[in-house]
Order: C-alpha cells, then structure tokens, then sequence
C-alpha cells in the first residue's frame, strides 16, 4: 500500500476505484473476497481504491474499523493507493483519527451528510478531525448546502485537504455554476471530478478537473482506464464511444440505487462475492438483478 502523500499526477494515470465492501454470510468483512475484488481491480490498471460510500461505510460498526484498515492494507499492492473514509457523524470520526494516526494511510475522506449540521460546525468538525489525524483529509462535496466554494477554499488554503471529490449531479453537467465558482477559487489539480465515467469527460475538459472516481470500473478497469487515457491524449471521440459503454450498469445504479447496484452487480457477474448488503441498505428484487446480471456481465466482457 502507498503510503506517501497523495500526488496529483496519479489521477492521470489512474481511475480512483470506489469499491464496494464485500461481507461474508455472518455480515463480517471478508478478507478472501476483498482481496479478490482488489486483485481484479489492480490487474486492470487501477492502483487507486477510495472506500467509502460504495462500501457502505456510513453504517460500518465501530468495532470492526480497525480491522477493515488492517485487512485493506494487507491485501492491497505495495504501490496501491488506499483511501478509507470516517465520519459522517463527528464523534465517530475523532474516534477514527484515533485508529488512523496509528497507521500508514496517507489520508482519509470525511463523508458528507446534512443531518444536523450547519457549513461551520462541517468546517470545524474538518478542521478538528485533520488536527486529530495529523494528515490531509478528503474534502467530499455531494450536493448544494453542504459547504459552499468558498468555505471549500478556505479549508484547501489551510493545508487541510489532500483534494476535493466533487460529485454534484446536474441535469447539464456543463452547467454547474457551483463547480464555476469553485474552480475559480481552487486549483483544479485538487479537483477530482467525483461522479464515474458519465460527466467525467465534461468535468476534465470544460472545468479542467484532474481524473474522476468510478464505481463501475470496478466491473471493467481496463475499460475505464483507456477511457481515462483517452481523455487525457484529447482523443474524446474514443472516450465519448468508451463513456457509452458504461451507460446500462450506470442507468440501473440511478434507476435502482446506486450502491445496492453496483454491490450486486459485482457479485453476480462473478467478479468476487460480495455477501449480502449491510443495513441498513438492503439488497435489490430478483427481476432487478436479473437486468443488473445481464448489464455487468455485458460490461465485464467488453475489450
């Protein structure tokens, strides 16, 4: 596992892979399986994993943080970078900087919520939770009325972000007004376009942000890599045809929910085994998983 800073030239050379978390029967984390669905990942080119939502981490137990950092480590690549996630709630996040200041990650994503909270009470939880740690945290900005560009920029200034993972979904990705503001204040190396492979060439072309986060390049890697590749060499018409080609998985995850997908999807196109989803998320319908098996499949097979 890497275990230097984060680098902002590693988003053009790789996809930050966001994983789910695979269980075994009894609901614990499964060092096999985990290590498989890693394995796989890896051999396509991917040596960036960010677990968080995808993973289900809102409802990890307390007690079963630390070996979730333990087994991540140990079965990761030496070069692999892995990014695990604390919070949403601030005090189960000062009792992770606890666990995290003992081990080697680089740094950690803080993840979002906007149950009781107000910006300034986020950016003194943030502030306090990196002083706690000790490193740079990731800095997750999902929907308006969280923290505003400017509050962002503040933290960035402050040398409390490692870098940003902005995944406000719009109905024109190109009209983002927000990320307009926020690319005005930030230097967009730390800007990490946060939402897959759909507005991924959008987001690095007009806003100039650096790689994106995927979660179906967990099914296919080496597909989004030269998706990733492609954009970087300014071949869009490639990428366009690539970003295409994610589309039905992707379309399932918004029609049905986007982590319970994309856990399943995983599972049953024989990727590794997930295990069941934890609460308090639940699994999908069987006439869903059936179209979420033909989606991941057809996907996994693409060269």
């Amino acid at each position: 596992m890497q275990t230097t800073p984060v680098r902002m030239e590693q988003f053009r050379s790789s996809v930050l892979a966001v994983p789910p978390l695979a269980r075994d029967d009894d609901d614990r984390i499964s060092r096999e399986e985990n290590a498989v669905l890693i394995r796989h990942i890896e051999a396509g080119g991917v040596s960036m994993l960010l677990y968080g939502g995808n993973a289900n981490l809102y409802h990890i137990r307390p007690s079963e943080y630390e070996f979730l950092l333990e087994m991540l480590e140990s079965v990761a690549g030496p070069d692999t970078l892995v990014i695990p996630s604390v919070g949403p709630s601030f005090g189960m996040m000062m009792d992770q900087a606890d666990i995290l200041r003992k081990t080697r990650y680089p740094t950690a994503m803080v993840l979002p919520t906007k149950a009781v909270m107000t910006e300034a009470g986020l950016m003194n939880g943030f502030r306090r939770f990196v002083e706690a740690f000790g490193r740079p945290a990731v800095l997750y900005i999902k929907e308006e009325g969280y923290i505003s560009p400017e509050g962002a920029a503040e933290l960035v200034r402050d040398g409390l972000v490692s870098f940003i993972k902005y995944a406000i979904v719009r109905k024109d990705t190109a009209d983002d007004e927000f990320l307009s503001r926020l690319v005005s204040l930030v230097d967009t190396p730390l800007i990490c376009s946060g939402i897959g492979e759909q507005p991924a060439l959008i987001h690095m072309t007009k806003f100039r942000l650096n790689g994106y986060t995927s979660g179906c390049v967990c099914v296919n890697p080496a597909l989004s890599q030269k998706m990733l590749k492609a954009i970087i060499l300014k071949d869009y018409d490639l990428a366009e045809k690539i970003r295409r080609k994610f589309l039905p998985l992707e379309d399932l995850r918004n029609e049905i929910q986007p982590i319970r997908v994309l856990h399943e999807a995983v599972s049953l196109c024989g990727i590794a085994k997930t295990g069941k989803q934890f609460p308090l998320l639940s699994g999908i319908t069987e006439s869903a998983a059936d179209r979420v098996r033909v989606a991941a499949t057809e996907l996994l097979a693409v060269n």
